[in-house]
């Protein structure tokens, strides 16, 4: 249930949008229940009905105007029993290391990523979550978005794009690396 929680905060951003996803999908799921045939796949299943969730209420929340809301919610703090992206990543592009001195680094690292996914748009991180994060190919977050598969390139490239500058931008004003233009090019 952690990681189906974890799942929905990282796409909503706010834990009561994200308890109210997790408890319609999880009402889907046992409404549905009997169609699952294969009961090795439950979870991915359950991801999947989440997913699906999720990208309902956002469709209907960008066909609604919006109204200011004066109860928003601060950012949210995770603790470690709660998501953690390199946990969930289908294709890690980072390698864990054994030293508490990197796995330290590594925690800092996890908190910019998730501050910079944050800070996306919301077209982008939701198309880089389907994909790098719940393992969903291009096609699928096409149909499940309604959009095109270009878009979905276009739109994961353009959120890597942003996800790279902001994490260099990060870097550089942490002290880790010193001066330089993005990509590693130092002045």
């Amino acid at each position: 249930m952690d990681r189906l929680y974890g799942t929905a905060l990282r796409l909503t951003r706010h834990p009561a949008d994200a308890e109210d996803v997790v408890a319609e999908a999880v009402i889907k799921a046992w409404s549905q229940l009997g169609r699952l045939h294969d009961p090795e796949r439950f979870e991915g299943w359950l991801f999947h009905i989440l997913t699906n969730t999720f990208i309902s209420e956002w469709r209907r929340r960008r066909s609604r105007p919006h109204a200011g809301n004066a109860d928003t919610l601060e950012p949210v703090e995770l603790d470690s029993a709660s998501f953690t992206l390199f946990q969930q990543l289908h294709q890690p592009f980072l390698l864990w290391w054994g030293s508490l001195e990197d796995q330290f680094f590594n925690g800092l690292l996890q908190e910019d990523l998730e501050q910079a996914l944050d800070a996306l748009p919301d077209a982008y991180r939701v198309t880089i979550v389907l994909v790098e994060v719940q393992g969903y190919t291009y096609e699928e977050v096409a149909s499940l978005l309604g959009i095109p598969v270009g878009t979905v390139r276009s739109r994961l490239s353009r959120a890597r794009s942003r996800l790279q500058k902001m994490l260099w931008v990060q870097a550089r004003e942490a002290g880790v690396v010193l001066g330089g233009k993005e990509g590693g090019a130092q002045e």
